[in-house]
């Protein structure tokens, strides 16, 4: 494992974190040349995930320092290697979470290579060459192909970049449970953040009845009125919870701090699904009994495969679904994090890299 290796030759601007402080800085790297399977990109967006904050303070123990965060890059590609047919130059693209993969095993011959074993990510992985992965809080990137995509022409690369991880990390799931074309379940999404709003914008869109299940009565009207949800449950109001007692045939958990499971597991209908997304720093309460009692199931999805994440841009273009977004200057990055720890964003941060006026 070593930071670089003789083919990083391109000196690349950037910002990163050296300790777990977690402060930004200013961060000059080398990245790799353009090879035969790869595309060079431009960088002109990228969003500021909640994991970009585990990662620069350490709080999984698994950072690399200097880390260069990000993980939801759209921007345009500059140069194409010459194994690569389905893009070309000025091509709008995206790349997500995803760098690399065995690309052998039967989860990527199945097209699930976010689940192959040797999967490296955008930041923070280690790269088939043994160095390690840069992400997007930089200028340009060099990637494998096989791990971009394209951002269709409708959708605004600024609001189209937190698709790339908050946009197929709730749409894997919905295509999981067969949600996409069966409309008129009853569904609950669990917090309303950079992945809540974008999942009922999803259930909405696939013809379903949508119920969120938050702890801040302050989030209802917005909830209903912006976003186009049906109902609001307040998770910490034991009537109300009481009330809606097996009404829902699936809930998505996108909440990534420490909470109790049980409440939310009484909510589900019998051998209703809760699939979890959010990734606390702490175990979760899972009592069994709402499990047993209900014949109901847990179950996790981390982000979707390439396929997946194609299909989901092109959905999002058909039916006009993007995230809401703060633009935020290359400069202010330090104050994003900050506020996005507090909730302070409605509902996610975008970094301006190009600087665009």
């Amino acid at each position: 494992m070593t930071q670089t290796t003789p083919n990083h030759t391109q000196t690349v601007a950037g910002w990163a974190a050296h300790d777990p402080s977690g402060t930004i800085t200013p961060y000059v790297f080398k990245r790799r040349e353009n090879g035969k399977n790869d595309v060079t990109i431009e960088i002109l967006y990228c969003g500021v995930c909640h994991t970009d904050i585990h990662h620069v303070k350490n709080d999984w123990g698994i950072t690399r320092y200097p880390v260069v965060p990000g993980h939801e890059i759209t921007g345009l590609i500059t140069k194409v290697g010459s194994k690569v047919s389905k893009f070309k130059i000025g091509d709008r693209v995206g790349v997500g979470c995803l760098a690399a993969a065995c690309l052998q095993c039967d989860f990527c011959k199945q097209e699930e290579e976010n689940y192959c074993d040797e999967i490296q990510l955008t930041y923070n992985g280690i790269f088939w060459d043994g160095s390690i992965t840069y992400g997007g809080y930089s200028k340009m990137l060099v990637a494998d192909h096989r791990f971009v995509v394209k951002v269709p022409e409708s959708l605004p690369m600024d609001a189209a970049a937190p698709l790339l991880c908050a946009g197929i990390t709730v749409y894997s799931p919905f295509k999981d449970h067969n949600l996409l074309d069966s409309p008129g379940k009853k569904i609950g999404i669990v917090g309303l953040g950079g992945l809540g709003h974008v999942a009922i914008k999803f259930g909405k869109a696939f013809g379903h009845h949508v119920t969120v299940i938050s702890t801040s009565p302050s989030k209802e009207k917005e909830a209903k009125e912006r976003l186009g949800a049906d109902d609001f449950i307040i998770s910490t109001d034991p009537q109300q919870m009481k009330s809606k007692f097996r009404t829902l045939d699936f809930i998505l958990d996108t909440v990534s701090a420490h909470h109790s499971l049980g409440p939310i597991l009484e909510l589900l209908k019998v051998k209703g699904t809760l699939m979890l997304v959010g990734a606390p720093d702490k175990p979760l309460d899972l009592p069994a009994f709402p499990m047993i009692f209900g014949k109901r199931a847990v179950k996790g999805s981390m982000t979707g495969s390439m396929k997946e994440t194609q299909e989901m841009l092109d959905v999002c273009a058909e039916h006009n679904i993007r995230c809401d977004i703060e633009v935020v200057k290359s400069d202010q990055i330090n104050e994003a994090l900050d506020r996005l720890a507090r909730n302070d964003v409605k509902y996610r941060f975008v970094i301006d890299i190009a600087g665009n006026p």
